[in-house]
């Protein structure tokens, strides 16, 4: 099928504000739920709706959201409108000799994979979850455990429609420097109303696993630079809060997508089947402290004994090996009403010595995280705020309440800023100010081509206002 052609939605642009319509405020929060702050949640089911919502959207502003899986202030807008583009969720064509699909910025990636594995074709990235929008994989510019093959989410996309702060709509392709900036962008050129992605073929729903374990960050490292290459997938489990020689023992996983004569007989009758498990639903309120050091060291010590030295040839599901805490709905209050911060830094290949000083500081303050995973990536991506660069990268979830995180992060922040690295915006909640043009050092290109698109500022967040984006 061909690309969708249709017109786009009114483009005349407006040269005044318009007066913000009435509506009570609802509490708006990310995945993490540390800093939930209020604003009119909007939610267009139209191209035209939504140029409507961002000409009357009000003196504070606006700022488009999807399923909410940034963790930290990156969709919300305290005191304006939020722009829920879930109802926008039309896969509008499929061309499915060429795996090119045409999308509405709202559709998740959850349903690209329902739609799409039965006809042999898969996300070309994926983060840990799918329940992340197509606008928001381009907004964050999202990664996945294949980035040292495939790169970012931007990479596959051919080209997408922006709404801009004039209401005016803008193909913008792969070759310009509005694409670069909105590749990673946070939102904040403009609206994603749709996309063309091109899609990865694949024969099945099952992915051919290989599982190792690493006595410690050394070992860690030297298997991944030695045997990534092999593997399309790649990421560790690391335990953070092992100490002395155990330091950043972890459990290695590499992948392929299983090849059909690799799949058993019964298997093979429905090698395309995508059929994800659903667990019951983390409960609404669970103690604090709940999470503490003792629970995780056991969790931990538990995890890693349980994995094999060296297996080759598991075939687990697409669900079980990218999205095992997809299964789990609302499993982010496992830590409490006081929520948590997901910290994720790079530093570049050369930088292993930062590396192991940053693990190092981690594991002496003891963070109870269960959820710690390093990877490495491949060339850096095209986006101007775009997170990847050559290099290692570890995430991590910390309980908001733990004593003494605020003083550890702002350290973290000055080791990784002070080894050339970054941090995450996407999963940020907390970063100061100074520290952002030292991480990303395209911010000024991208202030100006924000000021010349958007001079009233209609495109903001919590986000953008605490760091000065």
């Amino acid at each position: 099928m061909s690309p969708d052609t249709s017109p786009s939605p009114d483009t005349s642009p407006d040269t005044a504000p318009v007066p913000a319509p009435p509506g009570p405020p609802t509490s708006v929060s990310g995945w993490g739920r540390t800093a939930p702050t209020a604003a009119r949640l909007l939610r267009p089911r139209t191209y035209e709706e939504a140029a409507d919502a961002v000409r009357a959207c009000g003196a504070r502003g606006t700022i488009a959201r999807g399923l909410g899986r940034a963790y930290g202030d990156a969709a919300q807008n305290a005191g304006g409108a939020v722009l829920d583009m879930t109802g926008l969720d039309r896969i509008r064509t499929l061309d499915v000799e060429a795996g090119v699909v045409v999308c509405d910025a709202g559709v998740s990636l959850h349903r690209l994979m329902e739609v799409l594995l039965p006809l042999g074709w898969f996300v070309p990235v994926t983060p840990g979850t799918r329940y992340v929008t197509v606008g928001g994989a381009i907004g964050a510019d999202i990664h996945g455990k294949n980035h040292h093959v495939s790169g970012s989410f931007t990479r596959h996309v051919r080209a997408l429609e922006l709404l801009l702060a004039d209401g005016t709509v803008r193909t913008v392709t792969a070759d310009s420097e509005l694409f670069e900036a909105t590749a990673g962008g946070m939102g904040l050129t403009g609206v994603i109303l749709r996309a063309t992605l091109q899609l990865h073929p694949v024969q099945t729903s099952l992915m051919a696993v290989d599982t190792e374990r690493a006595v410690d960050l050394d070992d860690l490292m030297t298997r991944l630079e030695a045997g990534d290459h092999r593997y399309r997938y790649s990421v560790a489990w690391i335990d953070l809060l092992a100490r002395g020689a155990a330091m950043g023992r972890s459990v290695l996983t590499r992948g392929e997508h299983a090849p059909l004569d690799m799949l058993p007989p019964r298997a093979a009758r429905t090698p395309l089947a995508f059929r994800p498990r659903r667990l019951p639903a983390a409960p609404s309120f669970l103690p604090e402290g709940l999470l503490g050091r003792s629970s995780v060291a056991a969790f931990n010590e538990y995890w890693y004994r349980r994995a094999p030295r060296h297996r080759t040839g598991e075939l687990q599901p697409i669900p079980a090996f990218f999205h095992p805490l997809d299964g789990v709905p609302h499993w982010n209050r496992v830590y409490g009403r006081g929520g948590f911060v997901q910290y994720q830094f790079v530093v570049g290949y050369g930088q292993e010595d930062a590396l192991r000083a940053i693990v190092r500081r981690i594991s002496r303050h003891g963070c109870p995280s269960f959820l710690a995973v390093l990877k490495r990536f491949g060339e850096a991506d095209p986006g101007w705020l775009s997170f990847p660069l050559p290099g290692w990268t570890l995430a991590l979830d910390i309980p908001a309440n733990l004593p003494g995180l605020g003083a550890l992060l702002d350290e973290l922040d000055e080791d990784v800023a002070g080894a050339g690295g970054r941090v995450y915006l996407a999963k940020d909640a907390r970063l100061r100010p100074e520290l952002v043009a030292r991480m990303y050092p395209l911010l000024p290109q991208f202030r100006a081509l924000r000021a010349e698109l958007d001079p009233r500022g209609v495109f903001t967040s919590d986000l953008s206002r605490r760091l000065g984006l």
